[in-house]
Order: structure tokens, then sequence, then C-alpha cells
């Protein structure tokens, strides 16, 4: 779909159908993990295994890449780490496997305008749907993650990891949420929509800091040119509030009432101040 097309709010048959399918698989570790498993084969995203130590996922931009390189910083040695799946398949695999885990969420209406402004192949309907089912189908295993706003996450990612150090008796270095600190993650995403493997692999914990610094600068000049995908843009702001017309009509009052009510079942319980 081309980006006009896409802020018209009116994907395809052929694309709503395809979006509905991936996410009624993506709830469903038995089918879901094993396909995943087999298309992601580079380090990012990784898929729970055996070696996972920690699991950092939620629903798509909510703050998961912050998290994730935040945690790995915080770390004098990397840590092995399944994130980036986006699919509730991969917490409830996390959650039966009582692994240490972080459910990252968003408020539904940043999530969505988020999300469909970057993939313009999905509507504003069927990404709220999907939001709802993502914390829905997630609510019987709630006791087993530690729920982080993306606000919780973006200023104060250190009470995140305390909080999953009380809840999991494990002892992971806090992120100092310190202006330098925080643009050193800004950095490293900056990075990602290059995709330097290295750069994924520490995100994965399967290669040092100083790795991934070193596969970056060895990357050709014309590469390190594409643009930034994991962080704001002047762009994606204006594309938002384009859907945001878009998000006052009737129609989504429905889904919307479902997204929010999700939200706040699946957060209420838990709170880092």
């Amino acid at each position: 779909m081309t980006r006009k097309a896409a802020l018209s709010g009116e994907p395809s048959l052929r694309e709503r159908l395809h979006y509905v399918a991936r996410t009624l698989a993506s709830e469903h570790p038995s089918i879901y993990l094993p396909f995943a498993r087999r298309k992601y084969k580079d380090p990012s995203p990784e898929v729970i295994g055996p070696a996972t130590q920690v699991v950092i996922d939620g629903y798509t931009r909510s703050a998961s890449t912050f998290a994730v390189y935040a945690f790995q910083l915080a770390q004098e040695q990397p840590v092995p780490m399944a994130h980036h799946l986006h699919a509730p398949a991969q917490l409830i695999a996390a959650a039966k496997a009582e692994l240490p885990t972080i459910a990252v969420i968003r408020e539904p209406e940043a999530a969505v305008l988020s999300h469909v402004a970057r993939e313009p192949d999905v509507g504003l309907r069927d990404a709220l749907w999907s939001y709802a089912r993502f914390y829905s189908r997630l609510l019987p295993y709630r006791s087993g993650f530690v729920v982080a706003d993306f606000d919780e996450i973006t200023t104060d990612f250190g009470a995140v990891t305390r909080h999953l150090n009380a809840q999991f008796g494990t002892s992971y270095g806090e992120f100092e949420h310190t202006a330098d600190n925080v643009e050193r993650c800004l950095a490293l995403m900056k990075e990602r929509s290059k995709l330097p493997q290295a750069l994924l692999a520490f995100e994965s914990g399967t290669a040092t800091l100083d790795e991934a610094w070193e596969a970056i600068r060895a990357m050709p000049a014309e590469s390190r040119e594409q643009p930034d995908a994991w962080v704001p843009s002047d762009r994606r702001s204006q594309d938002k509030e384009a859907l945001r017309r878009l998000w006052a009509e009737p129609r989504l009052d429905d889904v919307k009432r479902r997204a929010a009510d999700a939200y706040l079942r699946f957060t209420q319980r838990d709170s880092l101040a």
C-alpha cells in the first residue's frame, strides 16, 4: 500500500486478511514459535529458547528497543535475551518457563498510531483489534511478568529492572537514567536500521558492545545514511497527526474501548512508583 493510501485508513482486503491471520497465529506458542525460529535466523529478533535468560517483549511501538538496549548496557556481560518478536506466544512461553520477563506496554492511542504510521498495510481498526487481543491473551499469565509502561521505560528503566530483580530473585544491573546513558541508547537505536549483525547480536546477548561498535564503524558510508527507523522522525510525526484525525471517527469507538480496557486491566496491578 502507498503512504497516501495508508493514511486513508483503508488497507486492501488481502492486506487485512494477512494481518488478521498473523495476529491470530502469534497468540499460540506451538504454532508461532517454530515458524519464527525458521523465519528469523539472524540475531534479531530473537526467539525464546534453551539459552534464554531474560525476555523483553510486547506490542510493537512500545519502547521495547530502548528497553533492550538499556538493559544490556547496564550489564557487565551481555545477557542471552529473547526480544522484539511482538507476539503473545513469546511472552506466554516465557511465563510458562518462569523466566525473568518484562512485558512492555504503551497506551493504545500512541502505540497504534505509531504502528500504523510505520506499517502502511495496517489499518487503524485492525491495529486496535490486534492490540486488544494481544494483552487480553496475556492476562492469564499476567503474574509471570513485570509490566513496564512506555513512560516508565523511557524515564526510569532502572526501576523496571529493580522490579524484575525483586520478582525473580535476580541481580541484573540497573540502568542509570542519566542524559549520557539515554544518549548511548539512542545512538545505538539510530544505527539499528542499518542492521549490522554484531549490533543485533548485542541485543540478543551474543556479542559485546565493543564488537557492535566495531561492526558499525566498519560499515560502508552509504550504508550508514539510511533513515533511522527506531527513533522519532518528523515524517512519522506528520503521519500520526493525519491518522489522529481518523482516530476520532465514531466507527472506531467500540474497538477503542476494547483496547483501552485491555490496557487498564493489564497495567492496573503494577506500579513502579
